[in-house]
């Protein structure tokens, strides 16, 4: 059965939008479930900014949502999410109560307040627009949505940083198709997941060549930042699984990360990734566990190679949040 890769646009059930402020560096990216579906998760990193994650546990009696946030601002970002609300209640989204609805809509959220303007962050008004942009469903990689204020190769500091963003991937093995989004905001550096080579993170002092983040890691001689970097993906399938099963995919695809990010999961990270199934197309659950990890290790790289930024433009921004 040969493997297929297909356009991330072309999965079904769900609609992706985005809504950005570029001066601030921050934004929301949406997605938008039209149909019941049921969800898992896997938090590896130490430091996650997150709402509503315990629906996504066995024990939940809520199996299905609404739409899924992936934003900046930290916890601060966390007020997108009512916005979102705004939006599927208008529209007779959510769990059905009499008189009306109640919208599922966890969120997790970046720390990209030391890049633009730390002051400005995604609110109510820009979970509402990311649900509106999610009506041209627009899965656009680069400096977008949730991704605008990503940044990775930290562990030196932001001058010696750089720009990443979102990134997307999908594929199609018979009859199941799996997709992928990443927000890619990691402490350590980020490689190709195929090649081993490196593709962004830590620079040199003079930004000529690659620092690495392991070593700056091992020599560090204080405890870094913690929860100052977070990456986050989501997996969405129309495979036929229970909320363990998908659990235990979200947990296969953290493969993902150790592929393309070192170190990752360290304590200064929230890493946290969703995994989603809006089908009920027969599939071994490790199959599409391999084929999840496989499509967010595309998208992570995807991210990154859709993000370059001068070294002029980045470190101004940095600047421009220094006094801010």
């Amino acid at each position: 059965m040969p493997l297929q890769k297909i356009e991330f646009k072309s999965l079904k059930g769900f609609r992706v939008g985005n809504a950005q402020n570029y001066e601030a560096m921050t934004g929301v990216t949406a997605l938008v479930f039209d149909c019941q579906n049921t969800a898992g998760i896997d938090i590896s990193g130490g430091g996650p900014a997150a709402r509503e994650s315990f629906l996504f546990s066995p024990l939940a009696y809520q199996q299905s949502i609404t739409a899924l946030l992936l934003s900046g601002g930290s916890a601060y970002g966390l007020e997108a999410a009512s916005g979102a609300m705004k939006y599927l209640e208008e529209k007779g989204m959510g769990y059905k109560i009499a008189g009306g609805v109640v919208p599922i809509v966890p969120q997790s959220c970046i720390f990209d307040l030391q890049i633009g303007s730390a002051k400005i962050r995604p609110d109510i008004k820009m979970g509402y627009e990311a649900c509106v942009n999610s009506e041209t469903n627009n899965p656009v990689s680069g400096i977008i949505g949730g991704g605008t204020g990503a940044t990775v190769g930290k562990i030196f500091g932001m001058e010696r940083a750089q720009k990443a963003g979102i990134g997307y991937s999908a594929f199609k093995l018979g009859e199941l198709e799996v997709g992928a989004v990443a927000v890619v905001n990691a402490l350590g550096d980020i490689f190709d997941y195929q090649s081993g080579k490196k593709i962004a993170g830590a620079l040199t002092p003079d930004r000529k060549e690659f620092a690495s983040s392991e070593e700056g890691i091992f020599a560090l001689p204080k405890k870094i930042q913690e929860g100052a970097n977070t990456t986050i993906g989501a997996v969405i399938m129309n495979a036929d699984f229970s909320q363990q099963q998908m659990c235990k995919i979200a947990a296969m695809t953290r493969s993902a990360l150790a592929r393309s990010i070192n170190p990752v999961g360290t304590t200064a990270d929230g890493d946290t990734i969703y995994a989603i199934t809006t089908g009920k197309v027969k599939s071994d659950i490790n199959a599409a566990g391999t084929l999840a990890c496989r499509a967010l290790s595309e998208a992570i790289t995807d991210a990154v190679k859709s993000s370059r930024m001068s070294d002029s433009e980045y470190l101004n921004l940095i600047k421009g949040n220094a006094k801010s």
